[in-house]
């Protein structure tokens, strides 16, 4: 309340102050929150590299003590991850449309929770996909992921945190290991071997569904469609002050019909359900948050090609999980003195409990090694 929400944009300069919380943030300050201010974020949270062109990038803080390089902060949440990897905050709250929370989290060397969609509110928030957005949260451990999830969710989370010996686990191998950087490769088998070391069942499963994603979201998918809706008339009047790489996204969604849209949404249902089929009998899946480490950001502030390259690389992993309407939690997995990579801990939508109390087991697990911290 008494704040305005600019989404990033040059064209909301002159949004009105909120009368009131959104119902999240309403949630936190009850619970005791110290609010202490908006952060910058990819502009109407639409990309997953973090660079706003308005009001300037804000710096990767997880990195800055390992490399002398400026590195892409991640987005769209980036401000937030910043705040929090800083420390000039505890937590951030913020929105995962398709990896939002989880991307800076994972370029960060931070928790970033995406919990089942429909158990934290959305009223208030400017829009991007009201298929796939979801509001959560950035934390530095998962205990203080739990914690804001329940408060955020409004339930109490029922953990079952077990040892590693009790833990079935799947990697599913089609797309999510495509095109990994070397770094990625090693802290993601090294956290696999400790896992196995300590009694976890991993198996590989191919998950062929994976495949499909490409095709089913060909043209700019529900992100695109349902952006158009919100903007088309403020692109009109006020595209001129859209970040140009923004706009272009979300005019995709033009060329998006009423009927393929329904037809993305009957596929969508039934792309989930053969999912479901496949992976059920696991704890969670395991997969690369994103298949890089935090890229520099000179070139892409330079290259449009080289900025969209980057983008749909860094979106391919977590993406799933928000198509899937399932839930997701990255968490640190790279050794000491590394560049930060980010381990996806998944599950179906509504294991979320599940899928907490594992990340809990796995991060004790990792911690015990000195790959991070508890």
């Amino acid at each position: 309340a008494g704040q305005p929400s600019t989404g990033g944009s040059a064209s909301m300069h002159d949004a009105p102050a909120a009368r009131d919380d959104s119902p999240a943030v309403a949630r936190l300050r009850a619970a005791g929150a110290a609010l202490i201010g908006h952060t910058n974020l990819s502009e109407f949270a639409f990309s997953g590299v973090g660079i706003n062109p308005h009001h300037g990038t804000p710096v990767n803080a997880g990195t800055l003590a390992l490399d002398p390089q400026v590195r892409a902060p991640g987005g769209s949440t980036s401000g937030g991850a910043t705040s929090v990897a800083a420390g000039a905050a505890w937590a951030a709250l913020g929105s995962d449309t398709g990896g939002s929370i989880r991307i800076p989290a994972a370029l960060q060397g931070l928790v970033g929770f995406k919990n089942t969609q429909r158990l934290t509110p959305l009223a208030g928030c400017i829009p991007l996909s009201g298929t796939l957005d979801t509001s959560c949260v950035i934390t530095r451990t998962v205990r203080d992921a739990v914690l804001l999830h329940e408060i955020l969710a409004a339930r109490r989370v029922t953990l079952r945190v077990r040892p590693l010996r009790l833990l079935r686990l799947a990697v599913p191998t089609a797309v999510m290991l495509n095109d990994l950087e070397p770094a990625v490769v090693t802290a993601f088998d090294a956290a696999l071997q400790v896992l196995r070391d300590g009694g976890a069942v991993i198996d590989e499963i191919e998950l062929p569904a994976l495949r499909q994603l490409a095709t089913l979201n060909a043209q700019g998918g529900f992100a695109a469609a349902e952006s158009w809706a919100w903007h088309r008339q403020r692109l009109d009047r006020l595209g001129e002050q859209y970040d140009p790489r923004v706009a272009a996204r979300i005019r995709r969604g033009q060329a998006i019909g009423a009927a393929d849209y329904i037809d993305l949404l009957q596929a969508r249902a039934a792309w989930i359900a053969d999912v479901d089929d496949t992976i059920a009998g696991y704890d969670a899946l395991l997969s690369p948050t994103v298949p890089m480490q935090a890229p520099p950001v000179a070139p892409l502030l330079a290259s449009d090609d080289a900025f969209f390259a980057t983008n749909a690389r860094l979106l391919r992993n977590p993406s799933v999980v928000n198509f899937f309407d399932g839930c997701a939690l990255s968490l640190p997995c790279h050794a000491a003195g590394q560049l930060p990579v980010g381990l996806m801990v998944w599950g179906t939508a509504l294991s979320d409990d599940a899928v907490l109390s594992t990340s809990l087991t796995i991060e004790s697990a990792l911690a015990s090694t000195g790959i991070t911290k508890a």
